[in-house]
C-alpha cells in the first residue's frame, strides 16, 4: 500500500481553511510537523494536520521543505489548540503560530544547538598556574577555572577568555574541548529551606490537594497573606519528586521576580525557566525547548507560557486567578485560566485557581461542584487582619491628592520606622491639561479621550494609540499662555511628597519608571532592604507583593470606578480594593488600610469594608443573576473599526441581520446593538460594536460557527477591520 502523498497544512492566514500540497517521494511529514510552502508570492511555515491521498484539486503545489522530523507539539497540546481555535473562533493556522515562539514561526530549528565544553587533560593537570601566569596570564586563568571542572565555551566568554587563547592551549594539548548534547534533568526536591509552621487550613487544603488523581480543578481561596504561596510549594514538593514538571502563571512580570525567588529558595537543586514578554526570541525559545526537553522542573510565565510542551507535566497552578491581564486582547482572545484549565482536563492532571478574590465565575463554578473550592481565611504567621477606614475628602484641600488626615496618618507611620504604599492608578504629571480662560482642553487628535501631561518628558501621551507630542504653550482655541493641569497623577504626586516629607525616600513604581530591563526588580530589592519609606504605585504594586515593613496602605482616588457603565466594574474595583490593602501589615506588624472618596456611603463600600470581598460576590452574583449577565449568560462581541462611523455601523447591521437570519437562533439568544464603542473613536478609526448573548454556551458556538464563514464573504468584511472576541472581559 502507497503512502499518502498530499499533506492538508494549516497556514498563519486569517482564513478558516486548510491547504493541499503535494509531497516528493522523498519528504515524509508526520502530522504536526513544520513545513515550508508557497503561498501566492512568499513562503510560509505552516502545519501538517493531515496526510491524505485525494484532494478537491487537481493541480496542486510542492512542500519546499520538511522542518521537523517528529511533531513539533505534544498531541494534548496539540488538541487544545484545536479546541481553543474551535471556541475562540479563529482561524487553526493563526492559533498554531500564536502558540509558538516567534523563531518557530520563522522556521528555525526546534533544537538546542550543541554546546562546546572544555576539560583539562592529564597534561594541562601537570600545568601550574601560578608560574605560567607570570608570562600569559589569560592562559593561567583559564587553567585556573578548568581545574575546578570543565565548563561551557559560552561561559569562559563571559569570564573574558578569548577564543584565540583556547586555541592555544589546545594547540599545547593542556586542554581539550569535546560536544554535548543536552539530556533530560534530574533534581532533587529535598527542600533547601526550613519549611514555616502551617495552620491548620493550610494544612487541609494541602492534604486535600495531595489526596487526589488524575484531573482535579480546585479554587484556593485565601484572604491576602494567608499563605497560598506557601500551599503551592508543598503541593508541588510531591510532584517534583515524581519526575514530572510544574508550570505555574502569574498575571503580570512585575510578579515573576518575587515568585522565581521564592520557589528557587525553597527548591535549589530544580531547574527553572521564566517565560515572559520580557524575554529577546532566543531566550524565549530555549525557556520553551526547556519545557520540551525536560531542561526545566518548573516553567514559571504569564498567560503565554500556557502554550509551553512539557515532556511530563505534573500539575498547573494559576496564581491571582482573577486578574484581567490572563485574557488576551488581540489576536487569539483566549483566556488563559480557561484555557489551562480545559489543558489540564486534556493531560489528566490537577490544576489549582488561587486568589484573594476570586472571579465571580470561578466562585460560580466552585458553586455548580465543578470546582472544589479550598478557603484560608487566616493570615500565616503572626500576621493580623489590617484594620481600615474611610476618609471622607468631600470640600477638603488636598496637596497633591493627599489629604490631611492622611498626611498626618503617613506621618506617624513612616516615624515608627515602616514603610507607607500609596496607590493611585494613573501615571503622568496629570489627566488633563487646559485653558484657564476658556477651558479648552487639549485631547488626542486621534482618540476620543484627552491627553496625559507627563512633566518629566515634558510630552502629552495619549494612554490609548501610544500618540505623543510637546506640551503646548498657547491655548489652541483662544490663543491665551494660562495652561493649567487638572486632576493628580504618580508624578504629581511624588514632587508633592518631596515637598511634604523631605527628610524621606520615595520611590515610583509605574510602567513610565520602570522601563529599563531589570529596574522593577531592583527597586522591590531596595523596597526590602528598606532604602524608601514611601512607595508609589499603579496596578504594578497591587497584586501579590510581598512588603513586610509597609504598615500602612492608602488609596487615593478610586471614585471614577464607582460609576462605570461596564457591568464588570464593580467586580474588578472590589478585586483592587482587597488586594492593595492586603499590602499592608503582612508580618508581624499591624497595618491600616485608609481609602479617600467623595462617596463613603456607597453601598459597594461598605460592604467591602464591613462585611469582606466574600459577601460582596455574593451579592454580585445575585445580581447578574438576576440581569442575565455571566456567569448566568454567556457573551460574545463583534467590533468593528473603520474611518467612518457610518461604514463601522453598517458593516455591524448586516452582521444583526446574518445572525437573525441563521437557522441555528433561538429567542432566547439575544442581540444588543449595534452601538458606538464607550471609547468611539481610538486610534484614528471609528468603533462600534454588536453583543451576543445566550443562556447556552453550546448555543452561542454554533451561532458563531454557521454565521462567520457568512460574515467574511461580506463585501464590507474587507474595508473594515472586524474582530469576534468570545467571552470579552472588556467592554470598551
Amino acid at each position: 500500500m502507497t503512502s499518502p502523498r498530499i499533506a492538508r497544512v494549516a497556514l498563519p492566514v486569517p482564513l478558516d481553511r486548510l491547504f493541499d500540497y503535494k509531497l516528493e517521494d522523498d519528504q515524509h511529514p508526520e502530522v504536526g510537523t513544520r513545513v515550508i510552502v508557497p503561498f501566492q508570492r512568499r513562503e510560509l511555515v505552516g502545519f501538517v494536520t493531515e496526510l491524505t491521498e485525494h484532494s478537491e484539486f487537481k493541480q496542486l503545489k510542492g512542500i519546499k521543505q520538511v522542518l521537523d522530523e517528529a511533531p513539533l507539539l505534544p498531541k494534548t497540546l496539540f488538541s487544545l489548540l484545536q479546541w481553543a481555535s474551535q471556541f475562540y473562533q479563529y482561524p487553526f493556522g493563526d492559533t498554531l503560530s500564536v502558540a509558538l515562539p516567534s523563531l518557530l514561526r520563522k522556521g528555525e530549528p526546534a533544537s538546542r544547538k550543541p554546546t562546546k565544553q572544555w576539560h583539562l587533560t592529564a597534561l594541562g593537570h601537570e600545568q601550574n598556574p601560578t608560574v605560567i601566569a607570570k608570562r600569559a596570564p589569560k592562559q593561567a586563568q583559564v587553567l585556573g577555572l578548568l581545574m575546578q571542572g570543565s565548563r561551557a565555551h559560552s561561559e569562559l566568554l563571559a569570564e573574558e577568555v578569548t577564543s584565540a587563547t583556547l586555541k592555544t592551549l589546545a594547540e599545547k594539548g593542556w586542554v581539550k574541548d569535546e560536544i554535548k548534547l543536552p539530556v533530560n534533568s534530574t533534581w532533587q526536591t529535598e527542600p533547601s529551606e526550613e519549611k514555616p509552621v502551617l495552620n491548620t487550613e493550610q494544612s487541609v487544603a494541602i492534604a486535600s490537594i495531595n489526596a487526589a488523581e488524575g484531573y482535579h480543578c480546585y479554587l484556593l481561596e485565601g484572604v491576602t497573606g494567608s499563605g497560598k504561596t506557601e500551599v503551592y510549594l508543598n503541593i508541588i514538593e510531591p510532584v517534583l519528586a515524581k519526575g514530572q514538571q510544574i508550570l505555574i502563571l502569574v498575571p503580570e512580570i512585575g510578579l515573576t521576580p518575587q515568585t522565581i525567588n521564592r520557589f528557587q529558595r525553597r527548591f535549589k537543586g530544580v531547574p527553572l525557566s521564566v517565560i515572559h514578554s520580557g524575554l529577546n526570541d532566543t531566550e524565549r525559545l530555549t525557556a520553551w525547548l526547556d519545557g520540551r526537553d525536560k531542561q526545566a522542573g518548573i516553567i514559571i510565565g504569564t498567560r503565554s507560557a500556557l502554550f509551553t510542551p512539557f515532556q511530563s507535566l505534573g500539575m498547573i497552578i494559576i496564581d491571582e486567578e482573577h486578574d484581567a491581564s490572563y485574557k488576551q486582547q488581540d489576536t487569539l482572545r483566549y483566556h488563559a485560566r480557561d484555557l489551562a484549565v480545559m489543558r489540564a482536563a486534556k493531560e489528566q492532571i490537577p490544576i489549582i485557581l488561587g486568589s484573594a478574590t476570586p472571579s465571580l465565575e470561578s466562585l460560580h463554578n466552585a458553586q455548580q461542584g465543578k470546582y472544589h473550592h479550598l478557603t484560608l481565611t487566616q493570615r500565616a504567621g503572626t500576621a493580623v487582619a489590617a484594620r481600615h477606614g474611610i476618609l471622607d475628602i468631600k470640600g477638603q484641600y488636598l496637596e497633591g491628592g493627599l489629604s490631611a488626615a492622611l498626611i498626618a496618618e503617613m506621618r506617624k507611620h513612616i516615624q515608627a520606622g515602616n514603610q507607607v504604599l500609596l496607590f493611585l492608578n494613573r501615571r503622568g504629571f496629570a489627566p488633563v491639561m487646559m485653558c484657564h480662560e476658556c477651558g479648552w482642553i487639549a485631547d488626542c487628535e486621534r482618540c476620543d479621550v484627552h491627553y496625559t501631561y507627563h512633566a518629566h518628558s515634558h510630552e502629552l501621551r495619549c494612554h490609548h494609540c501610544s500618540t505623543q507630542r510637546p506640551v503646548y504653550h498657547q491655548c489652541q482655541s483662544c490663543g491665551s499662555t494660562q495652561l493649567i493641569t487638572a486632576g493628580v497623577g504618580t508624578e504629581q504626586l511624588e514632587q508633592q511628597l518631596e515637598t511634604l516629607f523631605p527628610e524621606q525616600k520615595t520611590i515610583r513604581i509605574d510602567r513610565d519608571s520602570t522601563r529599563r530591563k531589570g529596574s522593577l526588580e531592583q527597586y522591590l530589592d531596595d523596597i526590602h532592604a528598606n532604602q524608601y519609606q514611601i512607595l508609589i504605585g499603579t496596578q504594578m504594586l497591587a497584586k501579590g507583593h510581598h512588603f513586610p515593613n509597609v504598615t500602612l496602605v492608602a488609596l487615593l482616588d478610586v471614585d471614577s470606578a464607582l460609576f462605570s457603565s461596564d457591568f464588570r466594574a464593580p467586580e474588578r474595583l472590589a478585586q483592587l480594593l482587597i488586594q492593595v490593602a492586603g499590602r499592608a501589615g503582612r508580618a508581624s506588624k499591624p497595618g491600616e488600610v485608609l481609602l479617600q472618596t467623595h462617596h463613603p456611603d456607597h453601598p459597594l463600600l461598605k460592604t467591602l469594608l464591613h462585611k469582606g470581598y466574600g459577601e460582596f460576590a455574593q451579592s454580585a452574583l445575585e445580581e447578574r443573576k438576576q440581569t442575565a449577565l455571566p456567569p448566568y449568560r454567556f457573551l460574545a462581541m463583534l467590533r468593528a473599526e473603520a474611518n467612518s462611523s457610518d461604514a463601522a455601523a453598517a458593516f455591524l447591521f448586516q452582521v444583526r441581520q446574518i445572525l437573525q437570519a441563521s437557522p441555528v437562533i433561538t429567542p432566547e439568544i439575544e442581540l444588543l446593538g449595534p452601538n458606538p464603542a464607550p471609547l468611539a473613536r481610538r486610534a484614528g478609526k471609528y468603533r462600534w460594536q454588536l453583543l451576543i448573548q445566550s443562556p447556552q454556551r453550546r448555543s452561542l458556538q454554533q451561532l458563531l460557527a454557521i454565521a462567520r464563514p457568512a460574515i467574511q464573504m461580506l463585501p464590507d468584511a474587507k474595508r473594515v477591520r472586524w474582530t469576534l472576541d468570545v467571552e470579552p472581559q472588556e467592554l470598551s
